[in-house]
């Protein structure tokens, strides 16, 4: 199976990049790596290699990225007619779903380890004066581990959209929309909840840190992912794909 996964995998990488060349490699590879490599820790110099604000920035800007990726990996097989080809091939289920999901993993947590190491480097160029300026361990552990988490989550929950679209364009859509439904209900739904409900969070989560706080996400994180791994599993239904 190892080999059927990687055949995919390579099948997938073809597809992103070989096929399209620098048209789709800028807005996919070197805009994000740009971004997080360059212009954040530049913009936020020293504070980059420790701030809780980096750990987000690396897992939530290479799975925003990813969406067009994980969008296309059966919706677009659908759209190019492709999809039966691919079914009838001797690979295994398991081969074509884990090659698929381990090829945008991989694609998203690379561009999080990529940008790390840019990133060092920036910061040492410009305000590392002479000295060795190195991420603190928590950045670092909780950053990466962060990052391979929502990677997952937002891979194997899109690809489990894309199973059931009939276009790129709707996966895509639907991907986006529920990828963007937390934030927003963090960020609005906050102001309804009642005053006293709210002082209770602050008292519990105010005597834990902010790392502690992404820890605690990380384990949730890590429990939605395979919960959500299993459920894709189970949907993914060679005969039900090549009938649809």
């Amino acid at each position: 199976m190892i080999q059927g996964i990687l055949a995919i995998m390579w099948k997938e990488y073809k597809e992103t990049f070989a096929k399209r060349g620098m048209r789709s490699a800028i807005p996919l590879l070197v805009l994000p790596i740009v971004v997080l490599g360059i212009f954040l820790p530049w913009q936020m110099g020293k504070d980059w290699l420790i701030s809780p604000v980096t750990m987000l920035m690396w897992a939530w800007l290479p799975a925003f990225v990813v969406i067009s990726i994980v969008a296309d990996s059966f919706a677009g097989e659908r759209e190019r007619h492709t999809l039966e080809t691919l079914l009838a091939s001797r690979l295994s289920d398991r081969a074509i779903l884990f090659g698929k999901i381990g090829y945008a993993i991989i694609y998203s947590w690379g561009i999080t380890l990529v940008g790390m190491v840019v990133a060092l480097l920036t910061v040492n160029l410009l305000y590392g004066n002479g000295g060795l300026l190195w991420y603190s361990t928590d950045t670092l552990l909780i950053g990466t581990t962060l990052s391979l988490l929502v990677a997952t989550l937002v891979t194997t929950g899109g690809c489990l959209i894309s199973l059931r679209a009939s276009t790129v364009r709707q996966a895509q859509q639907t991907i986006s929309m529920l990828f963007m439904v937390p934030w927003f209900a963090l960020m609005f739904g906050a102001q309804l909840i009642p005053a006293d409900w709210t002082a209770g969070v602050s008292a519990v989560f105010s005597t834990m840190s902010f790392t502690s706080i992404l820890a605690l996400a990380e384990v949730l994180l890590a429990i939605v992912d395979a919960g959500l791994i299993a459920v894709t599993m189970a949907r993914f239904k060679r005969a039900k794909l090549a009938i649809d």
